[in-house]
């Protein structure tokens, strides 16, 4: 009995500093920031609690850039997705073949703008998008397109952003890869010996095999979309006409421009259940699509 007492205490402690960091660098702010959502919390002004009135001013519409930011998050999520997984899977299917010449150059090819700062990606695109000498422009310009304004135009800005996150969707590619290359073999033989093509192989074979990794990159990604942030600040700022102020990026306003600490907080509980409702969607939904291999 004592000993095993004592391997429980040993046990304890060691997990004990990732107890005390998650309490101090996870639960505890969590806590902070519920607690000073309800106040009205401000460098410039006592603390005071306020219940529910950063909420309520939210969704009344008295705060003019809310609903803007919403909409603009939740537009740019649903683009951002479907384009970018799909992109990173066709493009892991092709890495897939064996017949290809130079595979692993391209695999590290397209897995590189991963490992790029996301600071100089931004630097690069912008340079690229330049209405006046960009280089798309300058290609569009040699097959007879008129040039586009790209970021500095409203109707423009969120599929031009969407151009440089695709670019940079490598690490959902090397995890559509690996799901590829753990696909058992014989499934295809099968399907050769009942007379199936590659098509048919696709359809039944590949898809439903790859639903557990594209339900897990999708998860992962729509979080990501919606919690967007770095293309605007570095880039746009929010423009031009807030058409890329998303939610994260009107937090940041609110608690480091405006000094509403408080509001800022509320914005980032309503993202959170907005954030945690999309992905309780997506569980919901995926046993109707999502197939595993004891199945």
């Amino acid at each position: 009995m004592g000993k095993k007492k004592n391997e429980t205490l040993v046990g304890v402690l060691f997990i004990l500093p990732s107890i005390i960091g998650f309490i101090a660098f996870s639960a505890g702010p969590m806590i902070a920031s519920f607690v000073l959502s309800f106040t009205n919390y401000s460098i410039t002004r006592p603390f005071e609690f306020i219940g529910a009135e950063n909420y309520l001013n939210y969704f009344q519409g008295n705060d003019p850039f809310f609903y803007n930011s919403l909409k603009v998050t939740i537009i740019f999520a649903l683009m951002n997705v479907p384009v970018c997984i799909g992109t990173a899977f066709i493009i892991a299917m092709l890495l897939n073949s064996k017949n290809l010449k130079g595979l692993s150059a391209l695999r590290s090819m397209f897995y590189v703008p991963t490992i790029v700062p996301i600071i100089a990606t931004a630097m690069i695109f912008m340079w690229m998008m330049s209405p006046d000498f960009g280089l798309f422009n300058a290609v569009l310009e040699i097959f007879g397109i008129p040039p586009s304004k790209w970021i500095y135009s409203e109707k423009t800005v969120l599929p031009s952003l969407l151009i440089m996150t695709a670019w940079g969707s490598g690490n959902i590619m090397v995890v559509f890869l690996a799901g590829l290359q753990s696909i058992p073999t014989q499934l295809y033989e099968a399907t050769v010996v009942d007379g199936g093509n590659a098509f048919t192989k696709f359809r039944h074979v590949t898809l439903p095999m790859m639903t557990p990794t594209i339900f897990f990159n999708t998860l992962m990604f729509l979080i990501s979309s919606m919690q967007a942030f770095l293309q605007a600040y570095i880039m746009t700022k929010g423009g031009p006409n807030n058409a890329t102020n998303f939610l994260v990026y009107n937090l940041y306003r609110e608690a480091f421009e405006f000094g509403e600490i408080g509001k800022a907080n509320s914005l980032g509980w309503i993202l959170f259940v907005m954030i945690a409702a999309v992905s309780a969607l997506l569980f919901w939904s995926s046993k109707y699509w999502v197939f595993y291999g004891d199945e």
